[in-house]
């Protein structure tokens, strides 16, 4: 795309924001629920896409039991239509916390026990250490604490997708031993979807649609994109050098349970306020206990070198001394993120169709919380991966930074090695790829005991996490919420 062209477009979509803030705020007037709060949201969330370049995005706020709908910018720059309430967007990792409501299902009828090992359903399952192939559990399935590389996938064989994949990773390497190094996982989640299929038998299309699409009455909720590009469809954007087009190919994804799901916001509220309530879907039919929905945002475990929990599918941080569940998502030019607030009796979600969307996300996110809630961060809290990238909100560096020499070393992992060395009288971390492939220098300063924020570069303000083993020596780094094991 030309630069002219942009400009063009760019003016283009302008005239659609301003056409869409004018009808959605008539919408949510007429519908006696102004909101000045929410007109500033959407303001906010404009001024970022305009800088951006981001096209497209839906925000959508449940608060006391009312739900508002924005749409702002449109679905494609190639082909320009506004953003709806009922406009679909791929969800990418939400997905998982579908997922886990599902298996919280199976096991209120008595068919999974979360803490039996896998392999009382999938008598086959195996990675490369027989010990964590004979004893991982559910439970560590749905909480990413199976700790073997998580970043894998296969290929789409259709409703055999998901036994195909199981079947291909009785190699997989073990990143460190289940639950000592949380480490965000999508391997875990397909092995997941597989029980389901194994417990239900159906293909986790079909058991999805059953166990909840259906009875939550989600109109526009698809595992495929047949299901939901049959919906007016926001398209997947990349922005490189300041210019947006359109991604192509579309990268849906074919495993449901990582990250397949696609739906409009109008189904993601009814999805939120489920969570919200009572376990109650369409017609009052009842779906999951509060007992269990409570328990999906009951803390497993510490995110090691962080001050934030994980839950059932759901990732858990505190601000204020509120807690806060919620899931991102990053799939084809898309981010994403959904957030609840219990105790509060809200939900927040924001649905971009861009690669840097997260950008927009945070930053409306953040306000939503302060506006609404009165929730802002401590000083240097120590904020995790949750499937989207976000800053720290706060990281001070320490007056007196750490010795290097406990943190430098050389990290593995299969997908890459990441180095954390001594230059230039600093500590810099770089990822290197099996291709030979040298990432950016990422310089950090430490803010806190093995937690570090890099300070330069495309990765600025975002963290940097080490984690000890039982005898108190670094033996991991984490980036964008994955571990690489020390191996010198």
């Amino acid at each position: 795309m030309s630069m002219s062209t942009f400009r063009r477009v760019a003016v283009m979509l302008g005239v659609s924001v301003a056409s869409m803030l004018a009808v959605s705020a008539a919408a949510a007037h007429a519908q006696g629920v102004p909101d000045a709060r929410l007109d500033a949201l959407v303001a906010l969330a404009e001024s970022r896409m305009r800088s951006l370049g981001v096209p497209g995005a839906a925000i959508g706020i449940v608060h006391n039991g009312v739900v508002q709908i924005r749409g702002v910018g449109v679905t494609s720059l190639d082909d320009p239509l506004p953003v709806t309430a009922g406009t679909a967007f791929p969800i990418a990792s939400i997905s998982k916390t579908f997922a886990a409501a599902a298996m919280l299902r199976l096991v209120e009828q008595g068919k999974v026990d979360l803490d039996a090992p896998v392999r009382r359903y999938l008598p086959q399952f195996r990675v490369r250490d027989e010990e964590v192939s004979r004893t991982v559990t559910v439970r560590q399935l749905l909480t990413h604490a199976g700790g073997w590389e998580g970043q894998v996938t296969g290929p789409d064989r259709g409703s055999e997708t998901l036994a195909n994949f199981v079947s291909s990773i009785s190699d997989l390497m073990q990143v460190a031993p289940p639950g000592a190094a949380w480490s965000y996982n999508n391997v875990g989640f397909s092995i997941a979807g597989r029980v389901i299929e194994q417990v239900t038998g159906k293909s986790i299309s079909e058991a999805m649609a059953e166990l909840l699409f259906k009875p939550l009455g989600l109109g526009c909720t698809g595992t495929h994109p047949s299901d939901f590009i049959t919906h007016r469809f926001a398209v997947g954007h990349v922005t490189r050098d300041g210019v947006s087009s359109v991604q192509r190919p579309f990268g849906a994804s074919m495993f449901v349970t990582t990250g397949g799901i696609g739906l409009c916001m109008t189904d993601m509220m009814a999805y939120a306020r489920f969570h919200l309530g009572d376990g109650s879907g369409a017609g009052d039919a009842g779906v999951l206990s509060r007992e269990s929905l409570a328990l999906m945002r009951t803390p497993q475990m510490r995110k090691h070198g962080t001050d934030d929990e994980m839950g059932i599918g759901w990732h858990l941080r505190s601000m204020g001394g509120v807690r806060t569940a919620s899931h991102g998502g990053t799939l084809g030019g898309h981010n994403l993120l959904l957030e609840i607030v219990p105790e509060r009796n809200f939900a927040i979600a924001v649905l971009t169709n861009s690669n840097v969307g997260w950008r927009v996300i945070e930053a409306v996110e953040r306000e939503a919380l302060r506006t609404y809630l009165g929730l802002t961060y401590a000083k240097n809290q120590a904020i995790a991966h949750r499937g989207v990238v976000e800053t720290l909100p706060s990281a001070t560096p320490l007056a007196s930074q750490p010795a290097a020499a406990p943190y430098v070393g050389t990290y593995a992992r299969p997908m890459n090695t990441v180095e954390v060395r001594e230059e230039n009288g600093g500590v810099v971390v770089q990822v290197l790829r099996p291709t030979g492939e040298r990432g950016e220098i990422m310089p950090i300063s430490f803010f806190g005991e093995d937690r570090a924020v890099v300070t330069a570069g495309a990765d600025l303000g975002q963290s940097v996490e080490f984690v000890r083993d039982a005898a108190g020596r670094v033996k991991w780094v984490r980036l964008t919420g994955r571990v690489a094991v020390r191996v010198k």
